[in-house]
């Protein structure tokens, strides 16, 4: 499966989740929505997956997890804040580059139309899904 394919199945898992339960839930409520339907639609899915950064050789366990992780290439991150920023968009950059996957999704779940809380990171420019 490409990771085109999997942003599609993603982004129609998250319409659903928002559709169904609205904005002004916390992060992980989504995220747990979010794991449910992956699964559900026959994905290999691994939430709060540790991510290790690697510095001249050594391998250096900082606490970096990633939010939700898609047949081991692709990266989920769920947010239910006001808005995106600057940070939230170098934390996907960030785990994209520390994990070699190419494409991720960071989703905002707390906005009134769904498609307004998704960004595309591909690798490294950021572009907002048309839908």
């Amino acid at each position: 499966m490409t990771e085109n394919e999997i942003s599609q199945i993603v982004v129609d898992c998250a319409l659903k989740i928002h559709k169904t339960l609205g904005p002004g839930l916390l992060e992980s409520a989504y995220e747990e929505c979010l794991f449910f339907e992956l699964k559900n639609a026959g994905l290999f899915v691994e939430k709060q997956k540790a991510l290790p950064l690697i510095y001249e050789s050594v391998k250096l366990d900082v606490g970096y997890r990633i939010d939700i992780i898609i047949e081991k290439n692709f990266i989920v991150e769920v947010k239910s804040v006001e808005a995106l920023n600057e940070v939230h968009l170098a934390q996907v950059l960030t785990y994209l580059k520390l994990s070699n996957c190419k494409l991720g999704l960071l989703i905002n779940f707390n906005v009134k139309l769904i498609k307004d809380g998704i960004k595309r990171v591909i690798n490294g420019n950021l572009e907002q899904i048309e839908q």
